[in-house]
């Protein structure tokens, strides 16, 4: 079973960047995505990456703030997240999707997911 380990996560002042890493184990290719889930709210999708690169999909939230990118080499994803504001503050999750015919924003189409790194953005 592929396990999926994210890092990065941190303290930043509104305005800040912070780059999370989620390596994963295996050898078979997955379709990539980002979550997150802020208190009392639904787990949202943030970005998501085909499994070689060639296309990305963001949460209009996020759009044109956070860059999501892969390294096949090193079996890791990337979310660089920039100018970020309070409302960012969450747990972000890694999760690989099996089906690699479409980029999924839903939850429930991804197989596999990390434990989650917290990111506090400061006011």
């Amino acid at each position: 079973q592929v396990q999926l380990v994210e890092s990065g996560g941190g303290l930043v002042q509104a305005g800040g960047s912070l780059r999370l890493s989620c390596t994963r184990s295996g050898r078979e290719s997955y379709n990539m995505g980002w979550f997150r889930l802020a208190p009392g709210k639904d787990r949202e999708f943030v970005a998501a990456i085909r499994w070689n690169g060639e296309s990305t999909l963001y949460a209009d939230s996020v759009k044109g703030r956070f860059v999501i990118s892969t390294d096949n080499a090193e079996k890791t994803v990337y979310l660089q997240m920039n100018m970020l504001k309070p409302d960012d503050t969450a747990i972000y999750y890694c999760a690989a999707d099996r089906r690699l015919t479409s980029l999924d924003t839903i939850p429930n189409y991804y197989d596999f997911w990390g434990r989650g790194t917290q990111v506090t953005v400061s006011s």
